[in-house]
């Protein structure tokens, strides 16, 4: 199905039936299928709403870049498209951003219930020495490579080099969705958490290299009422890795 918001042409689905409704919020560059598996686990019991944030999946790219806090302020919209007042969130990777940030606000138009975050972002990391070291060499290589003279010169070097920087997200996003992605990885959420005051459960992967398991740590310390159940063996994508443990623990968590 689809919904128009803002002027955005956004992909959605809504499955299962029940006095509850939770809703998913998707992890950069996935679209909402990903996470049937998800939805499966507790739509039994529960109204389920997957669907693609702008950028994402079959929904519109942003007109502009968006910081997360635009990505939160435009999924309150939606839920007010959707009529809306009072739902479970589950976010995976970033959009644990996005609801960290939704939590950590006053006065919502509607009630978040309780959260699930799945090996979730929002945590900065801390440079290593060699880490900037590295991103100091990248600075000077690409204002160099930057300049027309030395771009007339070697076009097809410097474009191939251009190609291969940047993480898997970066390189696969479109221009627009690459100042997007930037500015999120940027912004480092820790401050926010103590400011969540919703019940919240935490399920990592513990071979998570793209958040690490020490994400989950900072966030069990700092969120006041929260469990972390780690998912042994399960890398990023852990609700994937580790379907049955998952859906039990789910399934637990929501009390079906």
């Amino acid at each position: 199905m689809n919904i128009l918001v803002d002027g955005y042409n956004i992909s959605y689905k809504i499955t299962g039936e029940g006095d509850r409704t939770v809703v998913m919020l998707q992890g950069w560059g996935t679209h909402l299928g990903m996470y049937d598996s998800v939805a499966n686990a507790i739509n039994d019991s529960v109204r389920f709403v997957q669907f693609d944030m702008p950028g994402f999946g079959a929904s519109d790219e942003p007109r502009e870049a968006w910081n997360v806090d635009a990505y939160a302020d435009f999924f309150l919209r939606f839920m007010d498209a959707l009529g809306i007042k009072k739902a479970a969130l589950i976010g995976h990777s970033y959009g644990g951003r996005v609801i960290i940030k939704l939590a950590s606000r006053e006065n919502l138009p509607f009630e978040i219930t309780n959260i699930v975050l799945i090996d979730s972002a929002g945590i900065l990391p801390k440079k290593t020495f060699a880490q900037k070291v590295k991103i100091r060499k990248y600075k000077l290589l690409k204002g160099i490579l930057n300049m027309k003279l030395i771009y007339a010169l070697f076009p097809e070097l410097i474009d191939d080099w251009r190609s291969r920087q940047g993480s898997a997200d970066y390189r696969a996003a479109s221009p627009m969705m690459r100042k997007c992605l930037v500015m999120a990885v940027n912004e480092d959420l820790t401050e926010l958490l103590p400011k969540i005051k919703q019940d919240t459960l935490l399920i990592w992967g513990d071979k998570d290299t793209a958040t690490p398991i020490g994400d989950a740590r900072i966030m069990e310390e700092r969120i006041p009422n929260n469990g972390l159940a780690v998912l042994a063996g399960a890398g990023h994508f852990s609700y994937l890795e580790q379907p049955g443990t998952f859906r039990g623990i789910l399934r637990a968590y929501f009390q079906i």
